[in-house]
């Protein structure tokens, strides 16, 4: 971790003009905004928001169009690249002058490391209460991930409870489709929540597609949820005992394939033997037969 980045997450959890000034220090003054090209700047590559509905960036435009752009950009040299910029705060307001078809842009030019970037970005959105909760979840999971941080250090970094830090990333389990109705708001948070104890991918995707269709609320949710899990008890099979798990292994380990023993109640059952594809079949024939596929054919 870089001196500053130590330095700024002490401090973080104020207002973002503080936090522009105090974590990309020095402090900024009208000296330091810059005209740059429109096609020097490139978006935030940490940028932890995907989604910008036309109706939110619309509003911004007819804004900017009646009263000019209140706030400069804030911009990092892009590492690498000469002559081109990365965007530090200002993704909207960036994406709202595109479409006014600017072609230059006030803009203060500050020195920052990914980290700065990606947590910027963050407190930047979440003080506009911007991000869906998978893109907040992501974006927390990126600073444990790359930077090493641990939970604590994140809240600490982003004004935010440890917990609710924790409770976000555990949404990152979920099943890509219930994922999706999360980030298009047909679900809240708190039916994603209720969701973590389903451990069926495939019953977690409709449970989520019926709620979104029903409007089920989050106590309905977290019922339903609770009704599945004790059904799936009921039906839970008996155990095999140890005998039987030594009988598979051991079919498993001749034949060379998977092998399940499925004992009933009644005392009969079924041996179910996995193939893959003809030539497979054919092999496992043999192999218990002693006959070959063709003797038995001609």
């Amino acid at each position: 971790m870089t001196e500053v980045s130590n330095m700024g997450r002490d401090r973080l959890g104020k207002g973002l003009g503080a936090l522009l000034g105090e974590y990309l220090e020095p402090e900024a003054t009208e000296s330091d905004v810059r005209k740059l090209s429109m096609e020097s700047i490139v978006p935030n590559p940490v940028q932890p928001r995907r989604v910008f509905t036309d109706a939110e960036l619309g509003g911004l435009t007819s804004s900017i169009r009646e009263n000019g752009l209140l706030q400069p950009l804030v911009v990092r040299p892009a590492p690498g690249i000469e002559g081109r910029f990365e965007i530090v705060a200002g993704e909207r307001r960036f994406r709202a002058l595109r479409r006014l078809s600017w072609t230059e842009v006030p803009a203060i030019v500050r020195e920052a490391d990914d980290e700065t970037l990606l947590v910027l970005a963050l407190v930047e959105n979440l003080q506009r209460e911007a991000l869906n909760p998978l893109e907040e979840a992501e974006g927390y999971e990126s600073l444990a991930q790359r930077f090493d941080m641990k939970h604590a250090e994140i809240a600490k970094a982003v004004g935010k409870d440890r917990s609710t830090v924790a409770n976000l990333v555990r949404l990152l389990r979920l099943p890509i489709s219930v994922r999706k109705l999360v980030e298009s708001g047909a679900l809240t948070q708190g039916h994603a929540r209720a969701l973590l104890s389903v451990d069926d991918p495939v019953i977690a995707g409709t449970m989520a597609r019926e709620a979104a269709k029903e409007g089920w609320s989050v106590r309905e949710m977290e019922r339903r949820v609770a009704g599945a899990s004790r059904a799936r008890r009921k039906r839970k099979p008996r155990e095999k005992d140890a005998v039987i798990r030594a009988l598979e292994d051991a079919l498993r380990g001749y034949l060379g394939t998977r092998v399940e023993v499925k004992p009933a109640r009644s005392g009969k059952g079924s041996i179910e033997i996995q193939y893959h594809g003809p030539k497979d079949f054919e092999r496992l024939f043999e192999q218990m037969t002693g006959l070959s596929v063709g003797d038995v054919i001609e």
